[in-house]
Formats: C-alpha cells, structure tokens, sequence
C-alpha cells in the first residue's frame, strides 16, 4: 500500500494505490480537489511498459492489444507463450478519452521525464509498434471550483478476457475499491500486530513490529518478487525459511509451504532447487542442503504448534531424470508421479538422501550447500561441507524426536530391516557420529573450516591465502549445538575478530574474498572482492551469528550486531544515508563489505534475511518462545535494558508480557507469574479463550 499527496497549481492531488487480497489487481484511487475558485479541466495520463513474459526484447513483437469499448478496458496478452496464457488489461473507473501503444508517440524526444504525449491533443488510438510496445492512456477530467473527485486506474490480469472485464467492471465502482482499500488494511493491521514489541532500541522496534513481517509475506512468500530480481519462482529452502517465522502471525502459512514444497520432491528424494507453478518448469540440482529444509521446517512447525497432523497428509512425488554423473543441473518440465507419500516419508526420503559421506566423515557438498556460489567445490563427488555436517546434525536431533512420537504411535518394536535399528536410533547413532567426525576433522585450531574440495584442499583454512574462516561454519556449530564446548566460544570469538567490520556496520561472510589466488570454489569467485557472497555481508548468515552470540548468552554483542546490521541504522544521518544508498526499511540481502563501496546495500526487498531477522529478534534476543502448545522465556538481552514488554495475540486471547531486569543480566530468568500467579516450571499454556493476561517475568 502507498499513499502519495501533492499540490500543483491550486490542484490538490493525492493517489494511494493498493493490492486486492484475493483479485488479481493494481488499484489506483487519485483523488483530486480543485482548491481554486474557476472551473479546470486536467488531462490525466496513464502509462506502463508491458513485458508479459521473461524478456522484454524477446517478447515484445509478439504481444497483442486491443482496445474493448464496451468494457473500457485495453487487453494485452502474449500470443506465443505456452507459459503465461494470462491477459492483461488496463481500465479506469473515467471513460478512456484515447489511448496509443507506439512507444515514439508518447515518449518521443522528451524522455518519461517529459513525454511529448502530454502535449498532445489526442492519442492516435493505434498499436502497430511491434518492437517498442507501450500502453498510455488519457482521460478527460473536469472539475468545478473546490470541488472533489476520485478517479480508479486499475492494471490487472486474469485467465481469460471475461475475468478481465469483470475485473475492470468491479474497480470502476469507486465503492468497490475503497472497501476492498479497508478490507486488505484490516487484514494486514490484524497480521502484522500479531506481535508487538516495545523495547529500549527504538530501530528495533520499528523492523519487529511490522516491517520484517512484511517484508517476508509480501515481497518473499507471496509477491516472490522484488527490484533486483523478479522472477515469480518458489525457491525450495527460501519460502521454507520464510515460512519459519510466518507461523507466529499464522501457523497454516507454514503448514501450506510445507505441503507445496512436498510434491516438489522426486521419488529419489532430492528436490527442485526451484520451480515455477504456473508451467510445472523447474530446476533439478546436486545442491545438498535443499532437500533437508523440509524435515527441519516440519520438526520446527510441530514444536510450535503440537500438530503431528501434518505428518499423515499425503502428496505425490515428482517424477524426472536422474542427473547423469557429469551433470550438475537439469531445467526442465517436471511433472507429479503416481508415487504418494505422507510428509513423514517425504522427510525421511530427504534425510536418508542426505545420508553421503566423504572421507572425512562429513556430509558431501555436491554442486553447493546453502552458498550455492560453491558450485566446484564437490562437483566431482568428493568435497565434503563443515557447515551442511552442524545442519544435518540439527535436523537429525529435532526429528528424532519426530521418529519417536511415530514409533510409539504405530508400535514399531521391530528393527528396521534395512539398517538394523528404528530410526530414532539410527539418527541418534550419526548424530555422534558427525559430532565427533567434525570436531575432529574440521577444527583448524582457532575456527572450524568450511569445507573440503574434490581435490582434499580445505576451505576456510588459517592455511588458506583467501577465505582463510567462514562465518557460517561458527554461527551452526553453535546453533546445531554441535561443536565441543570450547570449540563454540573459540571459533565465535574468532569470527568476531575477523568477520565483524563495526565501522561500516556489517558482518562478512567470509575473509579474505577471492580474487588471485589459487582455490577455484566456483562461481562465487566471479563475484568482486567484497560483494555478495564474496566477502560482502551476506545478511543471511550475518544473522545466524546473531542467533548464535544470544544462544551463548551473549545478550550484549546479540543486541549489538543485531542493531549494527539493521537497516534502520544505516540510515540515521545523511552521510550513512549516501553510503548506504537503499531502502532504510527493509533487510537488504548484502551489503559491500571492502573498498569505496564498504557499507553500501545491496539487493534488498526478496531476500530471506526478513524472515530470520525477526525469528532472530522475537525468539532468541527477545527470548518468546513456544514448545507444543505452552509459552516460555529464555531472553538474551543487553545488561543495560532494565525492561521491555511484548504484546502477544494468540487466537481470540491477548499475553501483555513485561520482562523486568533490575539486576542487568543478559539472559536467565528467576521468576514467572501469569495474572499475579507464579507458574512454577515458569511455562504458560497458551489457550484462545478471549482472555487478556498480564505475564511478568523477572530475569
């Protein structure tokens, strides 16, 4: 939603624009008061730049217009593409005076700063251009002294010419687009207030009590589009992610990614690492992280909801060619298999598919784990991941869990003929198994490294002349809980020594980047030193240390690093806003990490580092946690904060939580009473029963 108010010549001008929550529809309202007192008449210009399909250059001399009089409506559609079918229209709630599709009459010599089609009487009513196409369109409005008009432009897309002129019909009743204005409002100030948080750090505040939220459902999960990349795809382990943190404003977000990114795996186990609905089009790939987000997801719902539900939902496999040897990736039409499984057998599928160790006892990397800029590391079947060992150690210990709960439901006593031991066992047994193998084998003496290529040269080495440590490799030896002890704080206080860049605000990803020396990891290296994966900050994983530093109880440098890389902060004098140049509001993906371009943001808005940004602020800063039905605390907080409170609507009931800190701790807590009472294992039972209640918890 936007809101936009101007005042040109005595015309006071004002259009807020908006989304529908079920049509397919970009609503325009204008409103315009004529705050003069002779009559006007205004010329007002609609204009867009259609593409319909994946290329403008490739699609253009193929798009069709016309103009349906009766409907007041111009339809555009692709006449060749087998993938989108969809038409689009454009439509106003005023009568189109003319429109034009020539590119050169309505832009001209004057560039879209100023168009010579606004110096025209008339557009020619023509689309003949097959190679520059454009839409404008021109109404005529005529407004008495001081007085008020409101005006809707519509620019929407249905399967069929019919829905588009239902479409346009509905929205060019003025009534129909200011309730449709309040009803999408409503739904979204009901979401996005699921939490709310009131807490020392004014920037904290503002990204967990809306934006991050936001950011998430609108731009990752649902729109999957933003201005550095607008390609429409589900990603496997990207909306998974994201839907981690949806399930506290609404669980059945999470549940429905599970269940659509179910039927994205094939029979073998491994997944498309990402896929368009609309054509059934996706990419199949030796990345091996992919496939383990769908256990770790589903664990991860059950815990917060209590619903084992989730496991006996059936769906089908997907059917494809295996990759041959060689190949590291197929694009191609993947269809559904008649093969069904239930989610359980989906997850245990993926986990058993991850099952591939190397010579050093460590998962294999394939053609990338979660930097998928690794794509030669392991590509010829030997190169092992650090990282995807602490991983798969943490999805094995949440589903072990799983296992159980299953086992003892369906009274599996017998012995799994295939390993010789139930699954919960077999899981635990490789859970110590890649814990001792790691800590072994991957510790380089003060960080873990974070690879091993086909060739048995190490990555993330001291040994190394580029990428000599990794963040992430230290972040999940924490949060898998996986690394020896003192391995945990060795390896952080490393990273922090070597990753954390406080003048500009970032924390890399890695250190040195490559550029000249002799490792040949793969893509990641055509990268400039210092952007993106190669050495920038990568937020993803700038959050994960977050995430780590509060697990160790670290609540000062958690709260630290967290306000440091929020964006909100990058944004606070007009210097920081020169150098950092994006969006103040939203989580960037990266941010430059070397040279003149240190602190500059990157790609912002469709990045997954929204939704682990407020899973990082709400559950392990903030300390809101909820196991199977029940609420409990384990805040990791700044000494200095004396208190906070959270304001938690769980179904038609309300938790007011204040956290009290006189003693300026940063995490333990001593004592928690719910409407004056103290609950004495200190875990509240959430219940939706209408209720407001009043929860101190003293630390």
């Amino acid at each position: 939603m936007l809101n936009i108010c101007i005042q040109v010549y005595g015309i006071k001008q004002e259009i807020e624009i908006f989304v529908p929550k079920e049509d397919s529809a970009k609503v325009q309202i204008i409103r315009l008061k004529n705050e003069t007192p002779r009559r006007r008449k205004l010329k007002l210009v609609y204009y867009i730049k259609p593409v319909i399909g994946e290329d403008e250059i490739k699609t253009s001399e193929f798009l069709s217009f016309r103009y349906d009089r009766n409907s007041n409506t111009i339809l555009a559609e692709n006449v060749t593409s087998s993938d989108y079918k969809n038409t689009i229209f454009v439509s106003s709630s005023e009568k189109i005076k003319s429109y034009t599709g020539l590119k050169r009459e309505f832009i001209g010599n004057g560039g879209l700063r100023d168009p010579d089609g606004l110096r025209l009487d008339n557009f020619s009513n023509k689309f003949i251009d097959k190679v520059s196409n454009i839409i404008a369109i021109e109404l005529e409005i005529e407004l008495e002294s001081l007085e008020n008009k409101e005006i809707s432009i519509v620019l929407g897309t249905s399967d069929t010419i019919i829905g588009c002129q239902d479409l346009a019909y509905k929205y060019s009743n003025l009534n129909n687009c200011i309730q449709e204005n309040e009803l999408i409002r409503r739904y979204w100030d009901e979401l996005l207030t699921t939490i709310q948080v009131n807490v020392p750090v004014e920037s904290m505040n503002i990204i967990l009590n809306g934006w991050s939220m936001y950011q998430t459902l609108a731009s990752r999960m649902w729109g999957r589009t933003g201005f550095y990349q607008s390609g429409g795809a589900f990603g496997f382990r990207d909306q998974l992610q994201d839907s981690i943190s949806a399930k506290y404003v609404n669980p059945e977000i999470t549940k429905n990614q599970i269940i659509k990114h179910s039927k994205h795996q094939f029979i073998e186990g491994d997944v498309e690492h990402w896929w368009h609905e609309e054509t059934n089009r996706g990419i199949r790939t030796r990345f091996s992280d992919d496939l383990l987000w769908l256990p770790y997801v589903v664990a991860d719902y059950i815990e917060f909801t209590n619903d084992y539900s989730i496991l006996d939902i059936e769906t089908n496999y997907l059917n494809g060619a295996v990759l041959e040897e060689t190949v590291d990736e197929r694009y191609d039409l993947y269809l559904p298999s008649e093969v069904k499984g239930s989610i359980y057998e989906h997850c245990i599928r993926a986990i058993e598919k991850s099952l591939n160790f190397g010579e050093h006892g460590l998962p294999k990397i394939g053609s990338g784990d979660w930097n998928d800029g690794f794509s030669t590391v392991g590509n010829k079947g030997k190169g092992e991941s650090v990282w995807l060992a602490f991983f798969l150690c943490s999805v094995l210990d949440k589903f072990v869990k799983i296992c159980e709960y299953v086992e003892a439901r369906d009274n599996i006593n017998d012995l799994d003929k295939n390993v010789g031991t139930k699954k919960s066992e077999q899981y635990k047994q490789i859970i110590e198994q890649l814990r001792k193998a790691v800590n072994a084998n991957a510790w380089d003496g003060r960080w873990f490294k974070r690879a091993f290529m086909d060739d048995g040269r190490a990555l993330g080495s001291l040994q190394n002349d580029e990428c000599k440590i990794d963040s992430i490799a230290q972040s999940w030896s924490v949060i898998s809980n996986m690394g020896d002890n003192d391995k945990k704080y060795i390896s952080m206080e490393s990273l922090e020594n070597h990753l954390v860049d406080a003048e500009n605000g970032l924390i890399k990803l890695l250190d040195p980047p490559f550029e000249n020396g002799t490792l040949e990891p793969g893509y990641i290296k055509s990268y400039l030193p210092g952007t993106r994966e190669n050495g920038g900050q990568y937020t993803h994983a700038a959050i994960w240390v977050i995430i780590a530093e509060a697990i160790l109880g670290f609540g000062d440098k958690a709260v630290e690093f967290f306000r440091m890389i929020n964006p909100i902060e990058h944004s606070k004098t007009k210097d920081a806003v020169m150098k950092y140049k994006v969006e103040p509001y939203i989580i960037p993906a990266d941010i430059y990490g070397q040279g003149n371009l240190a602190g500059r943001g990157g790609w912002t808005w469709y990045t997954g580092s929204s939704s682990w940004m407020y899973i990082a602020g709400i559950k392990y800063i903030l300390g809101l946690n909820i196991l199977n039905g029940y609420m409990y605390f384990n805040p990791s907080i700044s000494s200095s904060w004396n208190e906070y409170s959270i304001r938690y609507k769980y179904g038609e009931s309300i938790y007011n939580i204040k956290v009290i800190n006189k003693s300026g701790k940063n995490t333990g807590v001593k004592k928690v009473s719910l409407n004056g009472s103290v609950v004495e294992d200190g875990k509240v039972k959430l219940q939706s029963d209408g209720s407001v209640n009043e929860i101190e918890v003293e630390m």
